[in-house]
C-alpha cells in the first residue's frame, strides 16, 4: 500500500511538470482514471438544489443548478436559461424529494426521480436528468440536462431508502441494441406523422439514454433507458397529458 501511494505521488509530482503531445502528463494521468457512477454524489447535489430553493428562491435554484443546454417544459419544450430569466421567485417554492435514481456505468449521465409538493397542497411526480461535468479526479459538479413532472391525485409514498440502480457496463464502449418493444412504439409514431417534437440524450459511455417527445397537443413522453446486459432496457416512463382546455 505504502509502495503505491508513493508511486502515486511521484505520478502526480512528474505530471505538474511534464509535456507531449496529447496535452501535459498531468492531463494523460487524469485520462487515464477510470470514470465510475457515483450515485451518492448525485443525490446529494439534488439535496443541494432543494435547499437552494428553500432559502434563495425556487427560479434561483433552478438557474443555479442548469446546463447551458437545459431543457424544461411550459407544458412545450423550452430553452431553461432563457425562460428562466424572466421569472421571478415565488413567495414561497415548490419542495421536492428524491426517491429513485439511475446512472450510467461511468456516472457521466444521471436520472432522479420523486416527489413534490406545492404551498397550496397539491402534489406530484418529477423526473430530472443530470449531467457530470469535468473529467476524472476533479471534484465532481452535475448540472441537470432534463426537468419535467406532473401532478398526482395521490402523493408518492415515502421510500425508506433512496433506491439506487447503476448501468452494466458496456465491453469495448460497444453499444446494445434497444428493446424491440420500444423500437416498435417509435416506428409506430413515425409511422402516424405525429409531428412530434423530439429530445434525445446519452451518456459518454452510452449505457444510459433518454428521450422526450412532445405532441402538437402538447402532451408528452419522457424514457429512460438503462443498458442490461446486451440491451438498452426502458427503466422509466412518463406520460403527461395535454393540458385542460386544449
Amino acid at each position: 500500500m505504502r509502495t503505491f501511494a508513493a508511486a502515486l505521488c511521484l505520478a502526480l509530482l512528474l505530471a505538474g511538470c511534464a509535456g507531449g503531445p496529447g496535452g501535459s502528463a498531468r492531463d494523460r494521468f487524469y485520462r487515464s482514471l477510470k470514470p465510475q457512477a457515483n450515485p451518492s454524489a448525485v443525490i446529494a447535489t439534488e439535496l443541494a438544489f432543494a435547499r437552494e430553493a428553500r432559502e434563495k428562491g425556487q427560479w434561483t435554484a433552478f438557474r443555479k443548478f442548469a446546463a447551458d443546454n437545459a431543457v424544461m417544459f411550459v407544458p412545450e419544450a423550452v430553452e431553461a436559461r432563457k425562460w428562466l430569466s424572466r421569472r421571478d421567485d415565488p413567495a414561497q417554492p415548490v419542495q421536492w424529494q428524491p426517491h429513485q435514481l439511475w446512472s450510467s456505468c461511468d456516472g457521466s449521465l444521471s436520472v432522479t426521480r420523486g416527489a413534490w409538493q406545492r404551498p397550496d397542497g397539491t402534489t406530484g411526480y418529477y423526473t430530472t436528468v443530470w449531467e457530470r461535468r469535468g473529467r476524472p479526479g476533479d471534484e465532481e459538479e452535475h448540472r441537470w440536462l432534463l426537468d419535467q413532472g406532473d401532478d398526482l391525485a395521490e402523493p408518492l409514498t415515502e421510500p425508506d431508502i433512496i433506491r439506487t440502480q447503476v448501468a452494466d457496463c458496456a465491453p469495448d464502449g460497444q453499444p446494445a441494441a434497444f428493446a424491440a418493444a420500444q423500437a416498435d412504439r417509435d416506428a409506430g409514431a413515425e409511422a402516424a406523422g405525429l409531428g412530434l417534437a423530439d429530445g434525445y440524450g446519452e451518456s459518454r459511455d452510452r449505457t444510459l439514454v433518454y428521450r422526450y417527445r412532445v405532441a402538437p397537443d402538447r402532451s408528452r413522453v419522457v424514457s429512460v433507458f438503462l443498458r442490461k446486459g446486451d440491451t438498452m432496457e426502458e427503466v422509466l416512463r412518463s406520460e403527461v397529458a395535454a393540458p385542460a382546455g386544449d
